[in-house]
């Protein structure tokens, strides 16, 4: 389960960008902040592009692929938004967090047992409803 690590290190990195998004919202306009996350995000990805080349690490791309990793890209920008939008209104991060966290998951999820056709068990089914009774219990506090 060497997936789990990678998983734990991106959530919390995931905590990371939640709780500087939050500090950030209401100092500086929703497309300067767009704009300053896009340059970090190109930054990243060329230093690693460049960086596996050094390696000789083959890169390769299929449409298929180039237009899901565009899917990601528009998809986290507008959730980058989005996440402005939330804490610029005041929301609480220690409320908005879990929400929009929990509901994409529970919405991911389900793409993946619908589109995907991942397995469906019934320690799935409880965790789904333990984590829908867990955004009730956060939202009505």
């Amino acid at each position: 389960m060497n997936w789990i690590f990678y998983a734990a290190m991106t959530s919390m990195l995931m905590a990371t960008a939640d709780f500087f998004v939050k500090m950030a919202a209401g100092k500086l306009s929703n497309s300067m902040a767009l704009l300053l996350y896009g340059s970090c995000t190109f930054g990243a990805g060329l230093t690693w592009v460049i960086w596996q080349r050094l390696q000789d690490v083959p890169q390769f791309a299929e449409p298929q692929g180039i237009w899901a990793a565009l899917g990601v890209g528009v998809a986290f920008s507008l959730v980058t938004v989005g996440l402005y939008l939330t804490f610029g209104a005041g929301a609480p991060i220690s409320l908005a967090s879990p929400f929009i966290r929990i509901c994409g998951l529970l919405l991911a999820s389900t793409a993946g047992l619908i589109v995907l056709r991942e397995p469906l068990t019934w320690r799935y089914v409880i965790g789904m409803v333990l984590a829908c009774s867990g955004v009730y219990l956060i939202i009505t506090r």
